[in-house]
């Protein structure tokens, strides 16, 4: 008969942040607006920018003489690539900036004057191609919306919205690069509207009930699973057939 312990597990006290539900439908119409929206820079890249082959090949065209002295310098790259920022790290490191100013700061000197440009500017949605990602990768999004929202009151809510269809080829040939997991778009983008008014919607906003009990200022303690297990029995070792 196997034999039975308790094993203690440790828990945070607060709730889990979860992300919010969008249909599949919706999906869809989101994502065939946003690939809308990025075609023009993956358009502008396939046109104008030259894939790179490596150092050696760097060198040898700085050493050869130009032989098209004619060309003409490329159009400006589209108004849509300053509102924009591609890939996990850079919409992490964007949501840990926005979180960090908080909306309680009356006490401290006024910040200095900012840039005002579309890179200051609070996201107003963010897009995850989640299909296929461990969650560990992006499981701490919604927690970082949640408290970028808050510290940014007074503004529209961003918007987190997780594409579970697979759908990573698609915005990877919209944009132009290789590949795409997370896309964050910034308010008052150009030609953004219907795609931000229809995400917001139809996607709900985050809720991270945890703010709230966080501010109370209530000690809160570890939480602390007991659960009970089984033991299987105990392995004998094999000490092999027995001396004559």
């Amino acid at each position: 008969m196997d034999k039975k312990k308790i094993v203690y597990q440790l828990d945070t006290p607060y709730s889990v942040v979860q992300w919010p539900h969008v249909a599949l439908e919706h999906q869809e119409t989101i994502l065939e607006l946003l690939c809308a929206l990025l075609t023009p820079l993956g358009e502008y890249r396939a046109e104008h920018t030259q894939p790179s082959k490596g150092r050696r090949d760097r060198k040898r065209k700085r050493r050869a003489p130009s032989s098209r002295p004619q060309d003409l310098p490329p159009p400006p790259i589209p108004e849509i690539k300053s509102y924009i920022d591609v890939g996990l790290s850079a919409v992490t490191r964007s949501l840990q900036e926005s979180a960090s100013r908080g909306p309680d700061v009356e006490l401290s000197p006024p910040p200095e004057p900012r840039d005002q440009g579309p890179a200051s500017r609070p996201y107003s949605a963010i897009f995850v191609a989640r299909s296929g990602q461990p969650t560990v990768l992006n499981g701490h999004l919604p927690q970082m919306v949640a408290a970028a929202c808050e510290a940014q009151q007074g503004q529209a809510p961003i918007r987190l919205v997780g594409l579970s269809k697979a759908c990573g080829d698609r915005l990877s040939e919209s944009l132009g690069v290789p590949r795409v997991s997370c896309i964050g778009l910034r308010e008052e983008a150009p030609k953004s509207k219907a795609l931000v008014e229809f995400t917001r919607r139809h996607v709900p906003v985050v809720e991270a009930q945890w703010l709230e009990e966080a501010r109370q200022g209530e000690h809160k303690g570890t939480n602390i699973n007991a659960v009970e297990t089984c033991i299987g029995r105990k392995k004998q070792p094999n000490r092999g057939p027995p001396k004559s």
